[in-house]
């Protein structure tokens, strides 16, 4: 078995529910959890991430890869809090949502641990930067 720091949304993962980014940003800012949608912009969130404990992002089909962006711009912003990926989401994209920063999956289908398991073992080494800190085999080969 992998050695992972992934979390699959359980019924106490946490227990306030995420408001909207409009609701937030209009007047429920003392809320700690938020739901960004397909299009909403994360950057509106950057002045208040370290208020977040939970960032919520919508992936209403497996085709649409918005949420990868939002999860990059939140994380090289600095948000360490819990980054959670919500919706279609399958199990052979967790190893690239996991490059951009989630460490949260709340998936609409569930997903096998052992299968899971393969999909991060499958490819043991990076060939770009990303918001995961690992280092590519090329900087490990050419310094």
């Amino acid at each position: 078995m992998v050695e992972t720091l992934l979390r699959f949304r359980t019924d106490d993962a946490h227990d306030e529910p995420a408001v909207t980014l409009d609701a937030f940003l209009a007047d429920q800012t003392n809320a700690t959890a938020v739901r960004i949608e397909a299009g909403d912009d994360a950057r509106a969130l950057i002045p208040m991430l370290d208020r977040l404990a939970l960032i919520e992002v919508s992936f209403p089909s497996f085709r649409d890869g918005r949420g990868y962006s939002s999860a990059r711009v939140l994380r090289e912003a600095g948000y360490t809090g819990e980054l959670r990926a919500a919706g279609d989401v399958l199990v052979d994209q967790v190893p690239f949502m996991r490059r951009c920063g989630f460490d949260s999956f709340a998936p609409e289908a569930p997903i096998d641990q052992a299968t899971l398991d393969a999909a991060l073992a499958r490819f043991p080494a990076v060939y770009q930067g990303a918001a995961d800190g690992a280092v590519p085999v090329w900087r490990r080969r050419h310094g």
